[in-house]
């Protein structure tokens, strides 16, 4: 018998016993096999920087990386800035975003209010999937190119002191669960409102306030995640619990 296995969790904002519960249950019933539930606190995925690994194609350039090891278009910098990149990797003024948070002394969500301006502003610039770069223009302070600025308030999503998430390692039948059901038909699609009824984040957005959660899911806040294939789902168990192969 070929198995499927998936990492699943309840998001920081949908973390309630109740909610844990649904989503328990809700597993339960579909036929899958919990092999393991736990809980990671903020602390411990600031820490790890598990959620920069998650989101790795994105924080790599707000967290992880220099902006000095980042694979930069020149041509566009130089065409949105007036300045090559060379030039202005040696002003010293180029942050990934969680530097230049530290920089400007400034909070997640801070750096996501001014990297709204920028992007108003038009001096911001796209080099690809998920990565930015824009001036941060602070009065009083020294104007810094900061990549990916807008990473940080969702990142503070799983790192803001007291929150965690609750998450499931599961297994089941690969005849019996096809991915594209386990993702659409159980879990649900990205926007809550576009849920079935009886998936996971359909039910966790019509009993929001009897499950106790603060305000109504969208599609950022969606409740829960789950693994998008076979091949995400081994990354995220080797990320979130550390397993090997």
């Amino acid at each position: 018998m070929t198995k499927n296995a998936a990492f699943v969790f309840v998001k920081p904002h949908a973390v309630t016993e109740p909610t844990k519960a649904l989503v328990k249950k809700g597993l339960v019933d579909a036929g899958l096999t919990i092999t393991s539930e736990g809980s990671l606190t903020a602390e411990e995925i600031d820490a790890k920087k598990l959620i920069d690994q998650h989101y790795y194609a994105i924080a790599s350039k707000a967290t992880i990386l220099k902006p000095n090891e980042l694979n930069v278009p020149s041509d566009k910098f130089e065409a949105q800035f007036g300045m090559s990149w060379e030039a202005a990797l040696a002003t010293g003024n180029v942050y990934n975003a969680m530097d230049a948070c530290a920089q400007l002394g400034i909070s997640a969500d801070e750096m996501d209010a001014q990297w709204g301006i920028c992007k108003k502003a038009k001096k911001l610039v796209k080099f690809g999937g998920g990565f930015y770069c824009g001036l941060i223009e602070l009065e009083g302070k020294t104007p810094l190119y900061v990549f990916n600025g807008f990473f940080m308030s969702m990142r503070s999503k799983f790192t803001a002191p007291g929150v965690s998430i609750y998450y499931y390692t599961v297994e089941w039948d690969a005849a019996s669960l096809s991915w594209s059901d386990f993702r659409g038909q159980l879990l649900g699609p990205t926007d809550p409102a576009e849920c079935p009824a009886g998936s996971l984040r359909g039910q966790i957005k019509a009993q929001w306030q009897a499950l106790g959660l603060k305000a109504e899911p969208d599609v950022g806040d969606n409740g829960v995640h789950a693994s998008a294939s076979p091949f995400e789902a081994l990354a995220e168990r080797m990320n979130w619990c550390e397993r090997s192969l």
